[in-house]
C-alpha cells in the first residue's frame, strides 16, 4: 500500500443509541438472543454508533458518520441517544477538523449511517456538508434506492440527509466490487439493503473490514442471527455464510460499527459454526498510531 508505514486508523465512537431487540435480532427468540446482548424493561438495547478514520498520508478517508443533529426533538427522543464523544469531538481528539476529510465513505444510506455528512447553515435557513472538501461516497444502486424508497426502508431515507449531498457536486458513485484508493477496497452487499458497501482495508499484512449493517455486532455472527430491518433475508444468510468463510480463511478483522461491548474481532471455527475468538479495539490490537 502506497503510503503504508504513515497509514493510521481512529475509531470514533459518536454515540450510542436504543432500538427494539426484536427488530435488531428478527426471528431469533429472546430468550436466545439476550443471553448476548441484554434489553432493558422496554426491550430496547443499547447500540455504538462508530466511525472508523483511515490516515493513509494522502487520503484521510472516514467511513460512516452517524445520525447528525438536523431532526426535531420527536425524532431523536425515539432513539435514546446517550454516551459517545460525537462526531466532532472525535475527530478533535485526534487532531483532526472536518476540513481535513478527503473522503467520506458511506456503507449506505439509513439515517443512522450518513446523517451526520450534512448539517444546518449557522442561520438554519439552508444545509450543508459537514466536510466541505471532501467527496461523497455511495454505491449508485443504494443512491437511487433511497431517492426512490421502498415502503419498509422509507423512513430511514431521509429527504435532508441527501439533496444535500446530491446538490454539493460532491457526491460520487461506486457502481461495482472496487479499489477506491491504494489498499482500500469495498464490495457490495445487498441482503441489509441494496448496494451496501463494505470496506475492506489492507493494514500490516492484516485485512480490517468495517462491518456496517451486514453484521452490526459479534451477536449477529451466527448465520440465523439477523435483522428484521434486512429487507432480503434469505440474500443476508447467503452473503454472511460467503463472508464468514473467507474472512475466517483470510484471519480478517472484523470492526463493528453497532457493537455496544466490542469494536473489533477475529474469528474462530466451533462445533456450532463460525464465531468470533479475540475482542479487541483497533488500539489494542495496533498500538496507538504515531
Amino acid at each position: 500500500m502506497t503510503g503504508m508505514n504513515k497509514t493510521k486508523f481512529f475509531s470514533i465512537h459518536i454515540s450510542n443509541f436504543k432500538l427494539d431487540g426484536g427488530a435488531m435480532f428478527g426471528v431469533v427468540p429472546k430468550i436466545l438472543w439476550q443471553k448476548h446482548y441484554p434489553s432493558d424493561e422496554n426491550n430496547l438495547c443499547n447500540w455504538a454508533l462508530r466511525s472508523l478514520l483511515v490516515d493513509n498520508g494522502k487520503q484521510c478517508i472516514l467511513i460512516d458518520n452517524g445520525c447528525g443533529d438536523k431532526q426535531d426533538e420527536k425524532f431523536f427522543s425515539y432513539l435514546h441517544l446517550n454516551g459517545g464523544e460525537g462526531l466532532m469531538g472525535g475527530l478533535k481528539k485526534y487532531g483532526y477538523r472536518p476540513e481535513n476529510i478527503t473522503d467520506m465513505v458511506l456503507t449506505h444510506l439509513h439515517f443512522d449511517h450518513c446523517g451526520g455528512g450534512v448539517r444546518f447553515s449557522p442561520d438554519r435557513t439552508r444545509f450543508e456538508l459537514v466536510f466541505p472538501n471532501a467527496s461523497y461516497w455511495v454505491s449508485r444502486e443504494q443512491w437511487e434506492c433511497a431517492i426512490a424508497p421502498n415502503k419498509q426502508e422509507k423512513a430511514s431515507f431521509l429527504e435532508e440527509n441527501l439533496i444535500p449531498m446530491m446538490d454539493s457536486g460532491r457526491l460520487k458513485f461506486i457502481d461495482n466490487n472496487a479499489e477506491l484508493f491504494p489498499g482500500f477496497s469495498v464490495k457490495i452487499f445487498n441482503g441489509h439493503t441494496v448496494g451496501q458497501v463494505i470496506p475492506f482495508v489492507e493494514y500490516r499484512d492484516r485485512t480490517i473490514v468495517f462491518m456496517a449493517d451486514l453484521m452490526p455486532s459479534t451477536a449477529h455472527i451466527p448465520i440465523v442471527y439477523n435483522m428484521a430491518y434486512d429487507t432480503k433475508p434469505l440474500v443476508t444468510l447467503e452473503e454472511k455464510e460467503e463472508f464468514l468463510k473467507e474472512a475466517l480463511k483470510n484471519d480478517y478483522i472484523l470492526f463493528f460499527e453497532h457493537d455496544l461491548y466490542h469494536e473489533c474481532c477475529t474469528l474462530k471455527e466451533t462445533p456450532k459454526g463460525i464465531r468470533a475468538d479475540k475482542t479487541f479495539t483497533i488500539q489494542e490490537y495496533f498500538g496507538e498510531p504515531n
